[in-house]
């Protein structure tokens, strides 16, 4: 991450925050404290009204930003159970995209909002089985090479752990049977495939267009699978 996009990621983290210490920005940008206060003076240098409080930390002087959105706190509550969600039914990318995400939305709220918000986020927890704990970073990836119409390449592993790599034009996501899959044509079989993303071993959008002119919608495909939940 180079100065610039690090200035601005630490400015629309201190918007996200009442307080913020020099220790939590540096654990965060994985850079030292030292760093820390060189990045605050220049913000500061640039007009930006950052003050600090002992034994607190670093602040933006209240009503410093006009938000381009406001949130009330029961729609900022909603977004907050929605990530407990998306932790354990996402995978690694879509739970980071979606915590940057949550950072900019509480960037814009109050300070008594953002308080109690994070004091909500202490009392909502979501237990999730092993079997949910989905350890790839594939959705993301996925979900541009559909939205783009773009041919992606896997290698996966069946059921019987038997390898192959497949060619995928790949026309949705479905979550069922407590697995995320990915629904395409593919090329190898002349069909459309059902691949369980937890076998897939390797992704990659090759950045070719589909060569099918049109695919089922996938409204179709959900009815033709082999459990209703």
């Amino acid at each position: 991450m180079n100065r610039i996009d690090r200035l601005f990621g630490i400015l629309t983290l201190l918007q996200s925050k009442k307080y913020i210490s020099a220790e939590k920005i540096a654990e965060r940008f994985n850079i030292s404290v030292r760093t820390v206060y060189r990045d605050v003076k220049a913000l500061v240098e640039q007009g930006i009204p950052i003050s600090f409080e002992q034994h607190k930390g670093y602040f933006l002087v209240q009503g410093y930003f006009l938000p381009p959105v406001s949130f009330n706190t029961d729609e900022a509550n909603a977004l907050l159970l929605v990530e407990t969600l998306v932790n354990g039914f996402a995978d690694n990318s879509i739970r980071s995209h979606y915590a940057t995400a949550l950072t900019k939305v509480k960037a814009v709220l109050k300070n008594g909002q953002k308080e109690k918000l994070e004091t909500m986020n202490q009392h909502i927890k979501l237990q999730t089985p092993t079997r949910l704990r989905f350890n790839y970073d594939y959705l993301s990836l996925i979900q541009v090479a559909i939205s783009d119409k773009h041919i992606i390449e896997i290698d996966y592993k069946n059921i019987k752990d038997e390898a192959s790599k497949r060619i995928v034009e790949p026309i949705g996501l479905i979550f069922y049977a407590f697995s995320w899959h990915l629904i395409g044509w593919c090329h190898l079989r002349n069909q459309y495939r059902d691949f369980n993303l937890t076998r897939i071993v390797c992704l990659k959008n090759l950045q070719i267009p589909f060569t099918k002119e049109t695919h089922m919608p996938l409204s179709d495909y959900m009815t033709m699978l082999p459990v209703d939940f």
